[in-house]
């Protein structure tokens, strides 16, 4: 008697294709656990540090080497992943949520994407994390 593989090829194939969390839901998770209360806005003179796409509704922006924001959007910005640079909108040096906006640079243009909430960054709490799992670090 020739055992009965298909339900477990059948079980195998579902398992394959059930979504497993990419690097960037993986990110975001961590950024999200060590980011503060939101606030109204953050002072920005112009430039980043650095900046990290966290798939295409967040990113994370540094204005000093140890102050970080998490940049949640409102609606999902199209290839922020693939972004040769990235800027903001501000008043009078501040960056304000669901006033401003994320500008992500592609050849030839900036597209705008609505800023909705503004988070700090505990970025040595995210640092110490990277460490520990072998990644970077910030």
């Amino acid at each position: 008697m020739k055992p009965c593989i298909a339900p477990l090829v059948a079980a195998l194939v579902c398992s394959a294709c059930a979504s497993s969390p990419t690097h960037e839901d993986a990110r975001l998770s961590l950024y999200r656990a060590h980011a503060g209360a939101p606030v109204r806005s953050f002072t920005y003179l112009g430039r980043f540090d650095r900046w990290e796409s966290l798939g295409d509704t967040a990113l994370a922006v540094w204005t000093r080497p140890r102050e970080g924001w998490l940049l949640e959007l409102g609606t999902p910005c199209l290839n922020l992943d693939y972004a040769i640079a990235v800027g903001v909108t501000s008043h009078t040096a501040q960056v304000s949520a669901r006033i401003d906006d994320v500008l992500v640079e592609q050849p030839g243009q900036n597209i705008p994407c609505r800023i909705e909430e503004i988070r700090p960054l505990d970025t040595e709490a995210i640092r110490a994390a990277d460490q520990a799992s072998g990644g970077s670090g910030t």
